[in-house]
């Protein structure tokens, strides 16, 4: 079985930066689909991204929706300096703060998970 965590550090402030959201979140919904063992960190800018997306107004919701089962959470310190903390635990997202207060991604490379970044 193929383990993956996808870490997104995107922003939602260009098309650019939208468009890498809309592709992490599709590239963990196909390995979800394939019955692979996926998770979603949002991590750095990230954070606000799952703000955003996590929001039921966002257009990107029905795509979130989909992949929400395999969001692990996001990163406890950024989410506090990119001033969303409040907006996150409103929204029920958890928070990951494993290596000094940031996800650690030597965890899931322990683990086996193969980690892809966007």
């Amino acid at each position: 079985m193929v383990e993956a965590a996808v870490v997104i550090f995107a922003e939602m402030e260009s098309q650019g930066d939208r468009a890498r959201v809309v592709k992490a979140l599709q590239t963990a919904r196909e390995f979800k689909e394939a019955g692979d063992d996926v998770e979603i960190i949002f991590d750095g800018g990230g954070v606000t991204s799952a703000v955003a997306v996590a929001n039921p107004e966002d257009q990107m919701c029905s795509l979130y929706a989909h992949v929400e089962d395999k969001v692990s959470g996001v990163c406890r310190y950024c989410s506090k300096v990119f001033d969303v903390y409040d907006q996150a635990e409103e929204l029920g997202l958890p928070f990951l703060a494993e290596y000094h207060q940031h996800p650690s991604l030597r965890i899931r490379v322990v683990d086996g998970y193969q980690v892809i970044t966007f």
